[in-house]
């Protein structure tokens, strides 16, 4: 019978187990389904016949909270959830959230900041000789030298911080298995050092054939240019086809990663979504009021996974890689009969998508034989001449799906690439997407219009965006429906200064749009942006690059895509007055502000 892996030591009792053999410690709630990462990892080891048990967001104040489900037989697993726990935790503006959408309530403070790090010394500290692996965004990210936004500082790996024997980057269900298979056959961890797709922490530099070294964490400290040469080096060695071992030495142990897992099969990624999830969260919590980041993805379906577009401000492709992934139809349909069995669904399916919806595919033929490119990107300055723009397989899927019986709509909202879109040969995926897809409002990521800054983001340019507007504006009038683009755009990335604030202002008022939420650029570990942002440098072309790092200055940037509103004049105006452009307050068609009018004097009134 299909039923919820253990979280407690009843549950494990009930089902006969002596110990777990491996314990995963998550710092989200658990929820079973196939869009929570520590959900899949756990599933696929019960799939190959491990005992699997779950510590979700214990207590960490002591290291016995962690021994309640006893110890388990092999190691523990480690993950600080679905987002980085510091992000979880803090805005952009450095200030506490009011609500964590991965614990049930959404109550803060059930994890604690940095908790691979926390959540792995204390582990360490109960049980010294048990192997503990770490994994997940928090750790794949933070596996060399980093920055950190919210402490404003660099820090060395997460291996060293929180002294875990392993660390899985990237998805890691290969790895895991791998790892787990090993450590059932009787091998020490100190044995298993070698798997792809992992890293190690070591007092020693080992010897290679091959490697890539990485400026250390002294010498970036001394010159924090070079971490923009570190993120280049190692970003270059992340496919699995060419990439090489690459060293760095930390504050006081040397960092080796392991060159990167190969792509899964088709075969592998449908026995994945195959497994037997819940879809729901665990029951204990529903008398807490569930656990938010379900509602968002309950009835949405991952097609692929992978991302040839390499956004600057993005670090999806140093997670998950370059080369999609996708699940053949089949294993997608059946996915699709089982939401429209379950009691909640009403006929919609939320999502058939991934980092990029209409990515279903490498982005050309070479990519499975030889890995992606070293020193171009696909789809940026523009597409590549060799680049499959072919959306046929995407949208059979999606017929095949809206026929099902009990469907009444699919809709598409993990966003798509319009310049990919638009380097189709035909335009066939825009009429399905308006006429089918779309629930009055598409969501689409410009992010920005000004030349200056979208060199630095890796984004295509104004007209671009332009013209897919007016397709799609065409589009809709051709077929009868009044639906809208919501543009998202971000403030104070690296290379956008006041006046490209200024230049999006402007941008935002000529095609008449005044967005209600505003991204600010969050400088999150493993991203080519991060690395500007500390650096000053773009790693990719080694010139200098503008960052605006005051608050003040990121707030006059933030306000004026807003604006409008009333709350942001003060800033507006102290920007347009900075570069020079009170043409752009008064009374014109043209202006952002109007000019206030001048309250008549009391007494000049009393006495009239």
């Amino acid at each position: 019978m299909k039923e919820f892996l253990p979280v407690s030591a009843e549950d494990i009792a009930k089902r006969g187990w002596k110990q777990p053999d491996f314990l995963f410690v998550s710092g989200d709630a658990y929820v079973d389904h196939p869009s929570f990462g520590p959900a899949v990892i756990c599933r696929v080891l019960e799939s190959k016949g491990y005992k699997v048990a779950l510590l979700c967001q214990p207590q960490w104040d002591n290291p016995e909270n962690f021994a309640a489900l006893g110890k388990p037989r092999l190691g523990v697993l480690i993950s600080g959830g679905n987002i980085d726990s510091m992000l979880c935790h803090y805005t952009t503006a450095k200030k506490l959230r009011n609500m964590d959408k991965y614990t049930p309530g959404g109550i803060m403070g059930k994890r604690p900041d940095h908790a691979v790090t926390v959540y792995a010394r204390q582990v360490k500290k109960l049980w010294p000789d048990l192997p503990v692996i770490i994994g997940g965004i928090e750790a794949s990210l933070r596996r060399f030298v980093h920055f950190d936004y919210w402490e404003n500082t660099l820090l060395p790996s997460v291996l060293e911080s929180s002294g875990a024997d392993l660390l899985i980057y990237g998805m890691g269900e290969k790895q895991v298995v791998e790892v787990a298979d090993y450590l059932s056959g009787g091998a020490c961890i100190s044995d298993i050092l070698c798997i792809r797709g992992t890293a190690y922490a070591s007092l020693e530099k080992p010897v290679f054939e091959e490697y890539v070294e990485l400026p250390s964490f002294a010498e970036i400290k001394a010159n924090r240019e070079l971490f923009a040469k570190a993120y280049r080096l190692q970003s270059r060695e992340q496919d699995p086809f060419y990439g090489k071992t690459v060293i760095q030495k930390g504050d006081s142990k040397y960092i080796i990663q392991n060159p990167s897992t190969y792509p899964l099969t088709q075969e592998e990624l449908d026995g994945i979504y195959d497994l037997d999830y819940m879809r729901d969260c665990h029951p204990s919590y529903k008398s807490l009021g569930g656990v938010a980041a379900l509602e968002e993805v309950r009835f949405s379906i991952v097609s692929c996974r992978g991302c040839f577009g390499s956004c600057s401000f993005c670090a999806i492709h140093a997670h998950q890689g370059r080369i999609v992934q996708a699940r053949s139809h089949e294993s997608i349909l059946r996915e699709a009969k089982i939401l429209t069995q379950l009691s909640e669904f009403k006929g919609y399916i939320h999502d058939i998508g991934g980092p990029t919806a209409n990515f279903r595919h490498p982005s050309c033929s070479k990519q499975l034989k030889s890995g992606v490119c070293a020193d171009r990107q696909c789809l940026f300055p523009k597409p590549c001449p060799n680049l499959d723009a072919d959306h046929g397989d995407y949208i059979s899927l999606l017929r095949k799906v809206r026929a099902l019986p009990g469907v009444k709509k699919v809709f598409i909202r993990s966003g798509i690439r319009y310049d990919y879109l638009m380097a189709d040969k035909n335009l066939d995926f825009l009429d399905e997407l308006c006429r089918y897809h779309v629930s009055g409002q598409l969501k689409v990521a410009p992010e920005h219009i000004s030349p200056p800054v979208l060199k630095r983001m890796g984004k295509p340019g104004k007209d671009v965006y332009m013209r897919f507007m007016r397709l799609f504006a065409g589009k809709n009038r051709e077929i009868g429906l009044s639906q809208y683009l919501v543009p998202y755009f971000i403030s104070s990335h690296p290379g956008s200064s006041l006046r490209n604030a200024v230049e999006l202002a402007e941008f935002l008022r000529d095609i008449k749009y005044n967005p209600r939420q505003v991204q600010d650029f969050i400088p999150t570990p493993g991203s080519a942006a991060t690395a500007m942002y500390y650096s000053g440098i773009d790693p990719e072309r080694g010139d200098k690059v503008f960052v605006a790092r005051n608050p003040h200055d990121k707030a006059m940037q933030k306000a004026l895509m807003q604006y409008k509103n009333p709350r942001n004049r003060h800033l507006v105006l102290e920007a347009l007055r900075k570069e020079n452009r009170m043409d752009l307050v008064g009374s014109g068609k043209k202006c952002l502000l109007q000019e206030e009018k001048r309250q008549q004097n009391p007494r000049r009134r009393l006495k009239k």
